[in-house]
């Protein structure tokens, strides 16, 4: 191993190293004890050397492997703007298009719909920035689709450290995102139209979370007529379905990364292969291609640099209140007429 001595010093100050083993996998070091505040300042210490740690466990001892850090470039924030100017541009034609003409309704659309998408990806940005992992500003997709956007993303740029900061990556997004998107739906089902069906060009089943909405906001809804939704309750129906598809248990989305935190990679890809049937079942066809192409061009989910800590309880409850939120969020994939 290049740089054994300074490596194996590094770690020395840390943990007992019981021996070396180099073997066609890779090369590891192996120590006697496991402490996770150790292994953190480890991090940072081999960080500035060019390294990066991995800990696991090991015939009832522990494993750290090491790896080379890869070196990303700055991120430039003249893009990130661009691409927020183009979405704005895109998003208020879809919803000007939704409203049939209408220039206010289009601007509301787009507001409601950016505002759940920032929101979302400014909670990751945080998120990585609690546990000093790099990443970029948000960067918002425009495209020529009926919302007019591909959604967001941010680029993490440096390995996730422990598994509580894996979770807190993975659930911060999904729990702001949903936050914003309650009322968004509040003021938008406030202002739809109650119309005959045959006026209608979209249906849809409205996901669980929807309809106990609507259940305390609308009265009975009669036969043969429905629910002629304002851009704004659409932009709000987007939202759901965007932490419904984010919070997929599938390899690096948000649900992913989830349950990458809670399982180990053996059960997490089993997982994933579930999330994309689910995904195909409610007829979310791109996605689910989208998803299948990430599950075969990335084989593993590596997960936290610290595999041996453990969720905080507190986490633990929070998956639970995740896997309600995504029950609430499931929908079929909607039906244009």
């Amino acid at each position: 191993m290049k740089d054994y001595d300074l490596i194996e010093g590094y770690i020395s100050n840390y943990f007992d190293v019981g021996g070396f083993h180099s073997t066609p996998e890779g090369s590891f070091f192996v120590v006697n004890d496991y402490d996770v505040h150790k292994f953190s300042r480890l991090i940072k210490d081999l960080d500035n050397v060019g390294y990066i740690p991995f800990m696991g466990r090991y015939k009832g001892s522990y494993r750290i492997g090491i790896a080379e850090k890869q070196e990303k470039g700055e991120s430039r924030i003249h893009i990130n703007v661009i691409l927020f100017i183009a979405t704005v541009a895109t998003t208020i034609f879809a919803g000007y298009t939704f409203a049939g003409g209408n220039i206010g309704d289009g601007v509301a659309f787009a507001v409601a719909l950016l505002s759940i998408l920032g929101v979302h990806e400014t909670a990751h940005y945080y998120a990585a920035k609690k546990h000093d992992v790099k990443s970029s500003l948000p960067y918002f997709v425009p495209a020529p689709t009926l919302i007019g956007t591909f959604g967001a993303v941010i680029n993490v740029k440096s390995p996730i450290p422990n598994k509580n900061s894996l979770f807190d990556l993975g659930f911060s997004g999904p729990i702001a995102g949903i936050i914003v998107t309650i009322p968004v739906l509040i003021i938008g089902i406030y202002l739809s139209k109650i119309v005959p069906t045959a006026s209608m060009s979209m249906t849809f089943t409205p996901p669980p979370i929807m309809s106990i909405i609507m259940y305390f906001m609308l009265p009975p809804i009669p036969a043969g007529y429905g629910l002629q939704i304002h851009p704004i309750v659409f932009a709000g129906w987007v939202g759901i379905i965007i932490t419904l598809l984010n919070l997929m248990p599938v390899a690096f989305l948000d649900g992913g990364h989830i349950i990458r935190s809670i399982f180990t990679e053996k059960i997490h890809r089993i997982i994933s292969i579930i999330g994309v049937l689910v995904t195909l079942a409610l007829g979310w066809i791109p996605m689910a291609i989208l998803m299948m192409l990430i599950l075969v061009l990335n084989r593993r989910h590596p997960g936290a640099l610290d595999n041996v800590s453990k969720l905080t309880l507190g986490r633990k409850v929070m998956a639970v209140v995740m896997l309600i939120i995504f029950i609430l969020c499931l929908s079929p994939a909607p039906t244009i007429l």
